[in-house]
């Protein structure tokens, strides 16, 4: 998929937990994981928007966009 997920680098950036962003925005740790692992076919705007606030970043600080090579 051309969207990787680079939450793992902002959450080591910011010295936060997995566990502690998940509580914070309401989702289990389980799909945190799923996300950061980008298994997951997409994302709630507003999970995306409680994540950005509780890492103070933007969107694009943990999605990127990467063609494919077929492309």
């Amino acid at each position: 998929m051309p969207i990787r997920v680079t939450l793992d680098r902002m959450l080591a950036l910011r010295k936060a937990r997995s566990k502690e962003l998940a509580a914070h925005v309401g989702i289990t740790e389980a799909n945190l994981s799923l996300l950061k692992s980008g298994k997951v076919k997409g994302v709630r705007f507003a999970t995306l928007e409680a994540i950005c606030a509780y890492l103070d970043c933007q969107p694009g600080d943990i999605l990127e966009y990467v063609p494919d090579e077929d492309s």
